[in-house]
């Protein structure tokens, strides 16, 4: 649930965020609130009201279950490792967000990619790299390390709901692979 509510806070306007994050998960007081985002008491009450009823409104549906996700997260992997371009849109929600996170040493890595048709050059695009991948689970979903010159890379976890992946989120942090912990036996397994 935690990166749903991420996904959805990220569609709520800046003064919509702020009274229902802060009201909602700090129990800050609406005359608190109402000072910040320079709105009446009664305004941010009802900014707070209607992001909740967005929030509320865009729980998601269960995804598919674990069999069905690693055959979709599989799909794109093989689309973006043979440049497939709709072979990778049939996989993709058209709004699926992707969010790279660099960490200090790679911060120019660090990004946010909107839409379906971003999301695929991106993939096209460092699919090069990838001498091979090691498919694991990670936080409960779909996720692979992406292995380049015998060392872990990346790990790209999948968010799946439908039969579409809606959320690709990329760790590239060089300090935070390195604490993986693979061998390099798994290491050379690693393949498409």
């Amino acid at each position: 649930m935690g990166l749903a509510l991420l996904v959805v806070l990220d569609t709520l306007g800046p003064a919509e965020r702020l009274a229902f994050v802060l009201h909602d998960m700090f129990a800050v007081s609406f005359d608190e609130i109402a000072r910040i985002v320079d709105r009446t008491p009664a305004a941010t009450r009802q900014l707070a009201s209607r992001a909740r009823r967005r929030v509320q409104d865009a729980t998601p549906a269960p995804g598919p279950d674990a069999r069905r996700q690693r055959e979709i997260a599989d799909a794109f992997l093989a689309a973006a490792h043979g440049g497939d371009f709709e072979g990778l849109l049939a996989v993709l929600d058209p709004d699926v967000v992707l969010r790279a996170d660099g960490g200090r040493t790679l911060a120019a890595v660090s990004k946010l990619v909107r839409g379906a048709e971003a999301v695929v050059a991106q993939a096209l695009t460092y699919a090069k790299f990838r001498t091979g991948v090691l498919r694991v689970v990670a936080n409960g979903q779909p996720a692979v390390v992406s292995v380049v010159q015998g060392r872990p890379s990346s790990i790209m976890t999948f968010t799946v709901a439908g039969d579409r992946i809606v959320e690709l989120h990329i760790l590239a942090d060089p300090e935070r692979m390195a604490t993986l912990g693979l061998t390099e036996e798994e290491l050379a397994r690693a393949a498409y």
